[in-house]
């Protein structure tokens, strides 16, 4: 059973709502989001970064950040910039990137659900950057930024969602910087709340697609919460968590690929015989896109390279050893190239699908690297690893579009209201 519940979203006026929303806080560097707020004094940017406020030397974790995103945070409500829902409501968000449409409801979704394994995990999470979120979430006293959760689509829920967009309009309609299409509705009658959440209630799971992170974050903070205030009411807001829920059936994930700095005691034609043991290899005319598992491109001294994986490298029963990326990671990036793990190692280096393989190009031109353009991960392969209780390799999912930051937030007890 899932749980999820209407809750007092706070959100932009209608006017500001453009100028508010950003992208999500773990998709730039402090550099990269001060130019995005440059000149925009709404951006949500300052509060989910709000480092971009102060001097270099001011070190992005410093206590003074977590109390600045709390005041600009107070100062934005003050100012009427956010607003607090009157009644709880839920919200349906639209994104439209291309002729691609995604439509997700979003809910408070209990903290319980999480820890007894209801919401299901893929990936692991690093204590540093849970500790970030835990104390911008406890300063701020707020879930600043949704979780982006997923589920096996249902012919019910489908029908309520698309019942209330066929006769309600929405709260926001833009198109941010990104070229993404951005609708919000708000669901406030009480006979579709109670349908929502009887629907919700039927799924015996629901998976995490992105933010382990601030899921994990949260749960530590409502954990906090309790041991503080341990005779308040098991429906206060700190033991919810605030997603974004999105069918299956409307999500795609993109390429995640890889860049990696040239040893300089190897050669090309050395790297490249040591790859030939464990794989195919032709000479590719052009950008090489991989068209199936198992198919790697491989951008190795201006040249590229179509890489087909030998058989005997898949067909795991663990589902997570399937994956291209743990097949490039056992049989490439730790024997060719000495990196063990990728998300600490600097020796690598990550570019979403988004960017397309002229960026692996760039990249490598620049900085006399080699890169690998991989087939993307599909939803059935990262809820089939939760399912197993497995762990997806590092870095082997990116989603479009990113969810907007700054259109709705989640208070944790009554004193943001004031």
């Amino acid at each position: 059973m899932v749980r999820v519940k209407p809750f007092h979203g706070i959100r932009p006026k209608a006017e500001l709502a453009a100028e508010v929303s950003a992208l999500p806080y773990d998709v730039m560097n402090r550099e990269e989001a001060k130019v995005m707020a440059e000149g925009n004094p709404v951006s949500f940017l300052h509060i989910s970064r709000a480092e971009i406020d102060f001097p270099n030397n001011v070190g992005d974790y410093d206590d003074c950040v977590y109390e600045k995103a709390k005041e600009n945070l107070l100062d934005f409500i003050q100012k009427g910039i956010l607003f607090m829902e009157e009644k709880p409501v839920y919200y349906l968000y639209q994104e439209t990137m291309g002729d691609a449409v995604q439509t997700g409801l979003v809910a408070a979704v209990a903290v319980e659900d999480y820890e007894n394994g209801a919401v299901m995990k893929h990936e692991l999470t690093r204590k540093e950057k849970e500790q970030d979120r835990i104390r911008h979430f406890d300063v701020c006293n707020c879930h600043t930024e949704p979780v982006f959760l997923t589920y096996r689509h249902t012919d019910e829920i489908d029908s309520i969602i698309s019942r209330w967009l066929k006769n309600h309009e929405p709260v926001y309609n833009f198109i941010s910087e990104d070229q993404v299409g951005h609708k919000l509705w708000v669901v406030d009658d009480d006979k579709i709340l109670d349908s929502l959440a009887s629907a919700f209630e039927k799924l015996d799971k629901i998976y995490i697609a992105d933010g382990h992170h601030r899921t994990a974050s949260a749960a530590a903070v409502g954990k906090l919460r309790r041991e503080q205030y341990p005779d308040q009411e098991g429906d206060a807001p700190y033991n919810y968590f605030m997603a974004a829920i999105f069918p299956d059936s409307d999500l795609s994930i993109m390429a995640y690929n890889r860049v990696v700095h040239k040893p300089a005691e190897k050669s090309y034609e050395t790297i490249l015989a040591e790859i030939e043991k464990n794989f195919a290899v032709e000479k590719a005319e052009g950008l090489f896109y991989p068209t199936q598992k198992h198919e790697f491109g491989l951008y190795l001294g201006d040249t590229w390279y179509k890489l087909t994986a030998h058989e005997e490298l898949y067909g795991h029963d663990d589902p997570a050893k399937n994956l291209d990326a743990a097949i490039l990671q056992t049989t490439v990036m730790e024997p060719i190239f000495g990196i063990k793990d990728v998300r600490t190692d600097k020796r690598i280096d990550f570019i979403g699908g988004i960017r397309g393989n002229e960026e692996i190009v760039r990249r490598c031109r620049e900085e006399d690297s080699i890169g690998f353009a991989l087939y993307p991960v599909e939803i059935s392969d990262l809820m089939n690893i939760s399912d197993s209780g497995k762990i997806m390799p590092p870095k082997s999912t990116w989603f479009e579009p990113k969810l907007r930051s700054g259109l709705f937030l989640h208070y944790l007890d009554e004193e943001v209201k004031s």
